[in-house]
């Protein structure tokens, strides 16, 4: 039976690596920087959504002017179709 060093070493090394990669990721300076990181994340959560909220406020009264411009347009058509009638009936 052949022993491949090269993958046994290999596997050491990966298992050392994670070790070592488990205890810098767990302390308190590691821990100061995911503090950080997070509360930088929460704060640009903060400005989209007044930025959404905004839209959504502008989009909002532009959809209620189109809707009244429509209407508007709409009793126009209308008030001209009457006119229509009754200078047809005058004459």
């Amino acid at each position: 039976m052949k022993l491949d060093w090269k993958k046994i070493g290999l596997f050491a090394g990966g298992t050392l690596f994670g070790t070592a990669g488990v205890k810098l990721l767990s302390s308190d300076d590691a821990k100061k920087v995911y503090t950080q990181c997070t509360a930088a994340v929460l704060r640009a959560k903060d400005c989209v959504m007044k930025t959404v909220s905004t839209v959504q406020e502008n989009a909002g009264d532009i959809y209620a002017g189109a809707k009244s411009v429509n209407e508007e347009r709409a009793q126009q058509k209308e008030d001209a179709v009457f006119e229509d009638v009754e200078e047809m009936t005058e004459e």
